[in-house]
């Protein structure tokens, strides 16, 4: 899936804040949550998302999904990331 396909995709499923980011190598931030869904894409680089007590690392043309709410933690490989994010806020 190509950065256009994705992001058309993150809107058609309600995801409203759309960002493409750099991110630069760091450990884990330690679990936490948001009050919103994230949807990303890595582009290249290495993401790691653990939970669940489950460390699952994405690379290029990876999609990562965490609930609303739900805690987890990230870290970010030695390399960095570039990633497509998508978030999706809870009706209110």
């Amino acid at each position: 899936m190509n950065e256009s396909e994705f992001e058309a995709k993150l809107k058609a499923d309600g995801y409203t804040e759309i960002t493409n980011e750099r991110l630069e190598p760091r450990p884990g931030k330690g679990h936490h949550d948001h009050h919103f869904a994230i949807r990303g894409l890595v582009l290249d680089g290495t993401f790691t998302v653990n939970q669940n007590g489950q460390s699952t690392t994405y690379t290029a043309g990876q999609i990562f999904d965490v609930a609303d709410g739900y805690p987890h933690d990230e870290s970010i490989g030695p390399e960095g990331a570039r990633v497509i994010i998508g978030r999706k806020y809870a009706k209110a």
